[in-house]
């Protein structure tokens, strides 16, 4: 697992010691970026269930000014500390050990807004994906964002939420990558 391109290009990130997470693969994480756009210019990204903080990671090596990194797990908050330390990007993020319901609500109180937003909870737990528009009813996404979830097969995300509409849904063996753009209430694209 490595930074794929931008600024810290190449520099090999630690996994979660363990088997409570799973990483998102080089190959699936370059996918994902290539879709997205491969590069940004600034705004801030928020990245729930962020296991080793890769993906957060990635958005800051290209371009992204600030991402904010949640996840429950102890060894995931000591493996994206490391992470960013060892990719130098410790003063572009912030860490927080918290439930992912809860750091919305707090993000929401510092008038945080994400254009971009990383999903990736565990499997089993397919109700994590309504965060996205929960997310959205607390204003803590711009318009326009794009979120991208990560998730097995046997899953089946809408195409359309209450505030999101699917614009691209990719499979990768067992992982299927779901990319969603922030919309109207009423369908309406957010110019």
């Amino acid at each position: 697992m490595r930074v794929i391109a931008g600024s810290v290009k190449g520099i090999p990130l630690k996994a979660v010691p363990g088997q409570s997470t799973r990483p998102t693969t080089d190959k699936v994480k370059e996918s994902i970026f290539n879709i997205i756009g491969p590069f940004f210019d600034g705004g801030y990204a928020l990245d729930l269930f962020a296991g080793s903080g890769g993906l957060g990671i990635e958005a800051l090596s290209r371009g992204i000014d600030f991402t904010v990194f949640i996840d429950r797990d102890r060894k995931a908050i000591e493996t994206i500390n490391a992470n960013l330390e060892k990719t130098r990007l410790t003063n572009q993020a912030e860490v927080h050990r918290a439930d992912a319901k809860r750091a919305i609500k707090v993000l929401k109180k510092n008038d945080f807004k994400a254009r971009l937003l990383f999903l990736d909870p565990p499997y089993h737990e397919a109700s994590f994906y309504d965060l996205m528009d929960f997310a959205a009813h607390q204003g803590i996404v711009t318009d326009g964002a794009i979120v991208v979830c990560e998730h097995e097969k046997q899953a089946e995300l809408k195409d359309r939420t209450a505030c999101f509409k699917r614009i691209r849904k990719e499979n990768y063996g067992g992982t299927v990558i779901s990319i969603y753009l922030h919309e109207k209430e009423e369908g309406e694209q957010v110019e």
